[in-house]
């Protein structure tokens, strides 16, 4: 069901789905791990009218105009041709630019689009430290707006807009802050178990950012994380459950791209089932690939199959296809992607990080990304640097042409498609403050203690998490009628903080402290917004219930627990 489709579309029309290519595909049909699957299950393959039957002497249709022939994930043949005519026009070097999405450091705009109008880059990544601030501390939203400008006109001159992309899961990762809405971790979605949730999350997160001028948004995770083993994913992955992860991230995409915004599903071959921090150096994935097709594999083969128009790779070594060598940079890596029918743009991971920077000095990662299968490099270390291995490995044979054609030929395909079909008008910052503490109610999860009823005597003690965390814990206690100073003791557990003691504890990222916990009523919070501590407030005093489930085990507390 190829629901990642032409914005003008409704959700409710569908294209083929993506025929599967490889043995790849099989595999991935294993027995899935156990854990609660979404309220709502994913959407079944969408029925394709009848044709209508004519007699001899009624006049034959049109035939279809094959410029709209679908491709299978998203644009269609028309985007394919505008792409095909123009990069066949572009020299190496603007080839090679078109392939580079880079970052830079700091405020420095002018120097950074200098650099993209003079390598010819497919655009940029904003990051946290080039988002100017008020003098309140928050994002300015006219100077994000005036930045993005900046850098897309830069990028611009072309038959298709140039890439303006941020990081912006929700949770721990969101490089832009308030005034727009705080979204709870990624997990939230998975102990509220509804598909048709995660996908108005999706497109309610994604709509604040197209008026700022963002058109690529590198979420949602698809990640099935094993728990506490799992250092870098934890509660950015919505669920230990490979079919719900799927489902899940198929509708928050298919949300993000109703909002007018590019989704990309990451990190394959799959970050949440290793236990090194890719960030710092290279993990090993050690399953055999029966086994990633069956856990780690399910929730991107279910994006490709709803036609997913990106797939981020992982700087993970996977022995079962290239022993020692990141995904990232693998090629048999990306023939298995590419064998579980994918047809869209592959993207790397940030090359910057440690577990590429430490193995491949200078341009040696773009060029070996690029002749592996990657058709868009991120954040390489030194894009000038990475510029020139790759106009050099063109010249001297070790980078076949056709493949940075193809390459730059896939990444004009997208954004052509995004330019022709992406009218979306956006929603205001801080538009979504509803719907996230909607989400937030609908997550928290009591692993132990009373489901009905006040949990606290009208009065309650806040410990733990930051200065910030408790303040905010209060202020939500004070809107639920709770006095402040006596009474039961809340400890709150920041992200990756250890047990608590006291009489309530509360997990406001990934659950896993509350499983050494000594406190006898154990809360999963899954977020630390406004919206999260009121929904907290609620259930600590009667007023609501906490209707999750555990989306992963916590120690002896299977996935699927919490109240009835």
């Amino acid at each position: 069901m190829a629901l990642f489709r032409p914005l003008r579309d409704s959700l409710h029309t569908s294209l083929p789905f993506i025929a599967a290519a490889s043995a790849a595909v099989a595999l991935a049909s294993c027995t899935a791990a156990p854990g609660p699957a979404p309220s709502s299950a994913p959407s079944a393959p969408f029925a394709t009218p009848t044709p209508r039957t004519t007699t001899a002497s009624a006049t034959p249709s049109p035939s279809p105009d094959p410029g709209t022939r679908p491709l299978g994930w998203g644009p269609e043949q028309r985007d394919q041709d505008v792409a095909a005519a123009a990069v066949a026009a572009m020299s190496t070097e603007e080839k090679a630019g078109q392939v580079l999405l880079p970052f830079f450091k700091g405020k420095d705009v002018e120097s950074h689009a200098a650099a993209i109008e003079r390598l010819h880059l497919a655009g940029s990544i904003i990051m946290g430290d080039n988002v100017p601030l008020d003098q309140q501390g928050r994002m300015d939203v006219q100077g994000m707006a005036a930045i993005n400008h900046r850098l897309a006109a830069a990028a611009g001159g072309r038959p298709w807009p140039g890439i303006i992309a941020v990081d912006q899961e929700g949770g721990q990762v969101a490089r832009l802050g308030l005034p727009l809405t705080e979204w709870p971790t990624p997990m939230s979605y998975g102990a509220a178990g509804s598909v048709p949730l995660a996908r108005e999350a999706g497109q309610g997160l994604a709509a604040e950012l197209v008026p700022l001028g963002f058109n690529l948004d590198f979420a949602p995770g698809t990640d099935v994380t094993i728990g506490p083993g799992d250092p870098t994913i934890g509660a950015r992955s919505m669920s230990a459950d490979p079919d719900a992860a799927g489902s899940l991230g198929v509708a928050f995409s298919q949300g993000m791209l109703a909002a007018g915004v590019l989704p990309a599903v990451k990190h394959f071959p799959g970050h949440g089932s290793v236990t090194v921090d890719s960030h710092h150096n290279l993990p090993a994935q050690p399953s055999t690939v029966a086994e990633l097709g069956g856990r780690d594999w399910k929730p991107f083969r279910a994006a490709i199959d709803a036609g997913a128009p990106m797939v981020m790779t992982g700087h993970i070594a996977v022995p079962a296809l290239e022993p020692g060598v990141p995904a990232s940079l693998s090629g048999p890596a990306y023939a298995a992607l590419r064998g579980l029918g994918f047809k869209g743009v592959a993207v790397t991971d940030a090359l910057n990080m440690g577990a590429v920077t430490k193995q491949y000095p200078g341009g040696t990662a773009a060029v070996m990304a690029l002749a592996a299968g990657a058709d868009l490099l991120l954040m390489p270390a030194d894009v000038g640097q990475a510029h020139a291995a790759i106009v050099q490995a063109v010249a001297s044979g070790a980078l076949p042409p056709e493949r940075l054609d193809e390459a730059a030929r896939r990444v004009a395909t997208m954004m052509a498609w995004h330019g022709r079909t992406a009218a979306a008008a956006g929603a205001p910052a801080g538009s979504g403050g509803a719907l996230s503490a909607h989400v937030s109610a609908s997550a928290v999860t009591m692993l132990s203690g009373p489901c009905t009823g006040p949990l606290v005597p009208g009065a309650v003690q806040v410990d733990g998490g930051s200065p910030a965390d408790r303040a905010r814990f209060e202020a939500a206690a004070a809107r639920a009628g709770l006095a402040l100073g006596s009474g039961p003791l809340v400890s709150l557990i920041g992200y990756g903080g250890r047990g608590a003691g006291g009489d309530i504890a509360v997990a406001l990222d990934a659950p896993w402290p509350l499983r050494d916990s000594t406190a006898p009523v154990k809360v999963a919070l899954y977020g630390r917004s406004d919206g999260a501590f009121d929904a907290l407030a609620a259930v600590l005093a009667g007023k609501a219930g906490a209707p999750g489930k555990l989306p992963a085990a916590v120690g002896n507390f299977p996935a699927g627990t919490g109240c009835p």
